[in-house]
């Protein structure tokens, strides 16, 4: 019988990605407060792509520990813009804020994969996609936020590829499945090298 797969985390994309490409599993979110995390590695200094590489292998141990049977997959994405980086907006204004910063410019998403099985990390992936958002006119932006929010409350950069988040954009230059937050093809390939699902 093949081992078990948990995602630590409670993002719906992830998980929709996941069923919608045959897999079975079970959400078991990690519970670490991501921001404390996140503000203490930058206190530190650390990459944008270090911080999300950090925070996924957090949330793969957090739950992964708990169940060393399991293929348990943590994940994280960090939005950089001039080497800063911006959060999960949280409110319909900062969510303008964050696109109107966002207009006209080219900025990078960070997405990290970790895999934690028997009581330690056995995979991980680290990609970076280039974004540029074209500048949306103020009425269009204010009828994208008021048809999109709260969902796209749980974006950082209050967008969301898959939705009318499309909208915004001239260029995307990296994988789209990354971008969603989560390396689809590579995590398939690696749970299907490992017996965790049907190869």
């Amino acid at each position: 019988m093949p081992a078990p797969i948990l995602l630590a985390s409670g993002s719906e994309i992830r998980a929709e990605l996941l069923r919608r490409a045959g897999v079975a599993f079970e959400i078991s979110k990690a519970r670490i407060d991501e921001e404390m995390v996140k503000a203490s590695l930058q206190a530190e200094g650390e990459r944008p792509r270090n911080i999300a590489d950090a925070l996924a292998g957090l949330k793969a141990e957090k739950v992964g520990l708990k169940h060393p049977d399991a293929f348990t997959i943590g994940c994280d994405q960090v939005l950089e813009l001039d080497g800063e980086i911006l959060s999960k907006p949280e409110s319909a204004e900062e969510a303008r804020a964050q696109i109107e910063r966002l207009a006209g410019q080219r900025h990078s998403l960070h997405t990290a994969a970790v895999i934690h099985n028997e009581g330690k990390p056995v995979w991980r992936k680290l990609s970076e996609v280039k974004l540029t958002m074209r500048r949306p006119s103020p009425a269009y932006l204010d009828g994208y936020i008021a048809r999109n929010w709260p969902a796209i409350g749980h974006s950082c950069g209050a967008y969301q590829l898959e939705n009318e988040g499309a909208r915004l954009f001239t260029r995307v230059d990296g994988d789209y499945f990354s971008v969603l937050g989560l390396p689809l093809l590579e995590i398939l390939d690696y749970l299907g090298l490992r017996g965790a699902i049907a190869a």
